[in-house]
């Protein structure tokens, strides 16, 4: 049931409520609403400004689907903000605004904002050895082999440290291996990210929380807290202070008129391709649109960008169950996303894609990746498929990706009759994934039987 009030819109169902807060917007609004300057929050209090999706155009009876499906996926809370201020703002299952939830992966993009502080106040150095920080035998390796290893390549995943030798998580030396030279190998490595928290304590005298406290969390706001868990550290925090952070990013690293991060090229650098490995991965942040992507735990680079459906200028970060902060700068969109989700992968990318499907709907103008006529009613054939699956506008001597879930299956190679042998893999859904005769990025549902 969906009830409108002049201030307010309540959504309800078994297990959600929503609260949208509206004002009446001036009638001097334009169609340049990207170039309106940012609203930001006062750091005290509960005050918000919000805006009304129908005066930004959003076709707001799409709304209800993009919620129940937010509701099937376990979701805890989920924030748009537009231009600073917040257009939807849904809580589920007795989740409130007040309550913390773990950040997981997604936090990292934090560590990756106090690095760039500590930078800009010359305590780090990116380009110097690791152990100018931790010390000799940090790791297992070579004396020689172990100071090459520089700050940047923690900032993204280029250690060349074997993620696969016992407990990827583990920081003590004998769990950090060789594997590669540095920046010859990207792999979503948790110990040496982690360890960054131990280059900031040595460099500035402060933990990671004592170093954040008075530079990002008060003149910001944000509320929060990095909390050790095994070998792990966590932040948790209420979902309006990743807006907080995700609003402080998207403008260049300052809040309001106060500047926190006052490095501009290393905050150009943490939003772009770090390294050619992986060009979706910045420091410590992903990035869409980009021509390819590595996913953690593969070595295989898929062709096309990771959120297909989500705008190609978007970056993000991205946790275990769902834990997302988008930054869309192109529209000055922030969308936040907490809870859990069926999907148990370190970086749920599918997830991520189908709920960029359904926000779409709701913003209705939102360019993505890929660059179909949504009027189209071509698909994959046949469908189910036991064996040969025929796939609209292919080119030939191409590949696509099979995913699932879980993740990415494997890569095929175009047959002649613009089609792929699937006979090998396992019952269950999947999706397909190409790039079609003008270069845009497809992606398919299909089921195997």
């Amino acid at each position: 049931m969906i009830e409108y009030g002049i201030n307010q819109i309540y959504y309800y169902s078994m297990k959600i409520r929503l609260r949208y807060k509206c004002l009446f917007i001036s009638c001097f609004i334009t169609v340049l609403t990207s170039a309106q300057k940012m609203y930001f929050p006062p750091v005290d209090g509960d005050e918000w400004e919000t805006t009304e999706p129908e005066a930004l155009g959003w076709c707001t009876e799409k709304i209800p689907d993009l919620l129940d499906f937010l509701d099937e996926k376990n979701t805890k809370a989920f924030i748009v903000l537009k231009d600073g201020k917040i257009v939807i703002e849904a809580y589920f299952d007795q989740f409130n605004k007040d309550k913390l939830w773990y950040w997981a992966s997604a936090g990292k993009t934090v560590t990756a904002f106090s690095v760039g502080m500590a930078v800009a106040e010359g305590f780090i150095d990116l380009e110097e050895s690791t152990s100018t920080y931790l010390g000799e035998g940090w790791t297992s390796l070579r004396k020689e082999d172990e100071s090459k290893i520089r700050v940047i390549h923690q900032l993204t995943m280029t250690t060349g440290l074997d993620d696969k030798e016992g407990d990827p998580y583990c920081t003590e030396p004998q769990c950090l291996v060789y594997k590669a030279d540095p920046g010859e190998r990207w792999a979503y490595h948790n110990a040496p990210y982690t360890l960054l928290d131990a280059v900031i304590e040595n460099a500035t005298g402060k933990n990671l929380n004592g170093f954040i406290d008075d530079r990002l969390k008060m003149p910001t706001g944000m509320k929060g807290l990095f909390i050790k868990n095994g070998y792990n550290n966590v932040y948790w925090s209420d979902p309006r202070s990743m807006a907080r952070f995700g609003l402080l990013v998207l403008n260049d690293g300052t809040w309001a008129d106060q500047p926190i991060l006052e490095h501009q090229d290393y905050i150009r650098d943490m939003r772009n391709p770090s390294q050619h490995l992986n060009p979706s991965y910045g420091y410590l942040w992903w990035l869409n649109g980009q021509d390819k992507f590595l996913l953690p735990g593969l070595q295989i680079p898929f062709n096309g960008s990771w959120s297909p459906s989500a705008p190609a200028d978007l970056y993000a970060g991205l946790g275990k169950n769902g834990q997302f902060l988008d930054i869309v700068p192109g529209e000055n969109l922030i969308i936040v996303r907490m809870g859990e989700a069926p999907d148990n992968s370190l970086v749920p990318v599918i997830f991520h894609d189908q709920m960029w499907e359904r926000l779409n709907e709701v913003i209705c103008t939102t360019t993505t990746t890929r660059g179909i006529d949504e009027k189209e009613e071509e698909t994959v054939w046949p469908n189910p498929v036991r064996s040969v699956l025929q796939l609209p506008h292919l080119p030939n001597d191409d590949f696509v990706s099979i995913f699932n879930s879980q993740g990415i299956i494997n890569q095929f190679t175009v047959l002649n009759e613009q089609s792929i042998d699937v006979d090998g893999i396992d019952p269950g859904t999947y999706f397909v994934r190409y790039k079609d005769d003008n270069g845009y990025l497809r992606v398919y549902k299909f089921v195997k039987i």
